[in-house]
């Protein structure tokens, strides 16, 4: 058995946005270059998509143990464990689907349906463990107190259970998501992820940070503000590059 939890506040909060996107550097997921080169950014984001996928591939079974956030890039952690425990007040969710990012390891299709990822995924929303579970995205949630029992209990259930049957039991259920196009559907959202860093809105949403600071950005972004698209987006780009150089 293999227990994923995180060590702080929270599960995992994900990639290191405030770092990329107010940050002046050249990365290959934020290139300041042009034009972008989308398959440069592919193969740095489809390695990280893979590595997460380790705990998917790895024949034993593997439970994501969430308190806190469990969002963005430390959504897809979670959700390319087995199974998920949740306490009832931590958050999980995919917020950059508003603006700047594409869940690349493309998890809430095959964990909640097309109906409710559609949701999350056009809302940016986050979801307690409460709802997860009603969801059913989530095992179970328990009080936070709870979390801790609650997982050893389903371990311990799981772990006397021979490691070739549920390596085996695993395998089938991999099976079927593979069936139904998981690795291609990944590659898609992973090329998609670079997109929407470097189209006018994405890079709109960089200049903004780089101007008014991340957080600052990450309001816009959250509080339900239309995000610039297309020529407008270019003009707000082109006034806020002048700001710089100026």
């Amino acid at each position: 058995m293999i227990v994923v939890e995180g060590a702080g506040k929270g599960f995992c909060g994900g990639y290191d946005l405030a770092f990329y996107g107010q940050g002046e550097i050249d990365h290959p997921c934020q290139q300041e270059r042009h034009p972008w080169d989308p398959l440069e950014d592919y193969a740095y984001m489809r390695r990280n998509t893979d590595d997460f996928m380790s705990l998917w591939r790895s024949p034993k079974p593997t439970i994501a143990k969430v308190h806190g956030a469990a969002v963005a890039g430390g959504s897809d952690i979670a959700l390319c464990c087995d199974l998920l425990l949740m306490a009832e007040d931590a958050r999980i969710g995919y917020m950059p689907t508003r603006v700047w990012g594409c869940p690349t390891t493309a998890m809430w299709t095959f964990r909640l349906g097309p109906t409710r990822a559609k949701q999350l995924m056009f809302t940016g929303d986050t979801i307690d463990g409460i709802t997860a579970k009603e969801w059913g995205l989530a095992n179970d949630a328990v009080p936070l107190d709870q979390l801790e029992a609650r997982t050893r209990q389903l371990a311990d259930r799981i772990a006397a259970v021979p490691r070739s049957h549920l390596a085996m039991h695993k395998m089938v259920v991999n099976q079927v998501m593979l069936t139904m196009g998981l690795e291609q559907t990944q590659n898609l959202a992973t090329l998609f992820d670079g997109i929407t860093r470097h189209n006018p809105e994405g890079l709109w949403f960089r200049r903004y940070a780089q101007a008014e600071g991340f957080k600052a950005a990450v309001a816009w972004r959250d509080g339900g503000k239309p995000i610039p698209e297309g020529d407008e987006a270019r003009d707000l780009v082109r006034e806020l590059e002048a700001r710089r150089k100026g």
